[in-house]
């Protein structure tokens, strides 16, 4: 696995840009308001919390990752499978621009390659653990779920919705959540990684009903307990489109 990813990891020293390419599909997210302070341990040096109507949000996101190549790269057995993770929103100021991004808490795959694979080239926060997904259309309505087990938790997401799909509201909470086409993590104390994500803007359909059943205390830590388990501020499930993830960038900070 080492020779793998020291391989990956001079291919990325070349010159070519893109990373991963994908389909992303059946995006559910719970977005709640948490207090800032929540999230000021996990925020990467140099960036600042991207703010929506004065509130720092965060969410909880399952989807499916179709069709995924690596360098251009089908792997097998490793191209199609769910991830859940939970993200906050934060911004970069480049010396020019603002960029707005996602840092990540936890991330959740089926697969240990890919989670070996993003800690090493990302630093990423990923884990491995038993997953599965469900897609039922009936008459009007679609739902979603995606199913994690840690140790001997059975954890689910879901949600019910109009199958019918809308387009994003320019301004609205949902073109908040869903715009932030940038990732950051922090490799030490004096460097910050960051990776640019590509992809159309995003249709929606309206959801009616959510259910989250999991153990959020050992998943993300006992002092978000209460802010995750109240309703959530908004619940969305995108369609979701093909997708690129750029190679990392490493960033010196002051």
């Amino acid at each position: 696995m080492k020779s793998v990813i020291l391989l990956i990891m001079n291919t990325l020293s070349s010159k070519r840009q893109i990373f991963l390419t994908a389909k992303w599909e059946y995006l559910v997210m719970l977005n709640y308001a948490l207090p800032e302070h929540l999230l000021l341990p996990y925020l990467p040096k140099g960036t600042q919390l991207d703010l929506f109507q004065g509130k720092a949000m965060a969410s909880i996101v399952g989807f499916l990752f179709n069709q995924t190549k690596v360098l251009g790269v089908k792997w097998p057995s490793h191209s199609n499978f769910e991830e859940v993770n939970y993200r906050f929103y934060i911004k970069y100021f480049d010396g020019k621009q603002w960029k707005r991004g996602v840092a990540f808490i936890s991330e959740i795959v089926p697969k240990f390659i890919i989670t070996k694979m993003a800690n090493s080239l990302y630093n990423e926060h990923y884990s491995t653990m038993p997953m599965r997904h469900k897609i039922h259309i009936e008459d009007q309505y679609l739902q979603v779920e995606y199913q994690w087990k840690q140790q001997h938790k059975l954890n689910s997401l879901s949600v019910k919705a109009i199958n019918t799909l809308q387009p994003i509201l320019p301004n609205s909470e949902e073109e908040f959540i869903f715009e932030h086409y940038w990732g950051y993590n922090q490799l030490n104390q004096t460097t910050l990684i960051e990776y640019g994500v590509e992809h159309q803007r995003w249709e929606v359909y309206p959801v009616t009903s959510y259910t989250l059943d999991a153990d959020i205390s050992s998943l993300y830590g006992q002092s978000f307990v209460p802010y995750l388990s109240v309703p959530p501020n908004s619940i969305f499930l995108a369609r979701g489109s093909d997708i690129i993830v750029r190679r990392p960038h490493k960033i010196k900070l002051m």
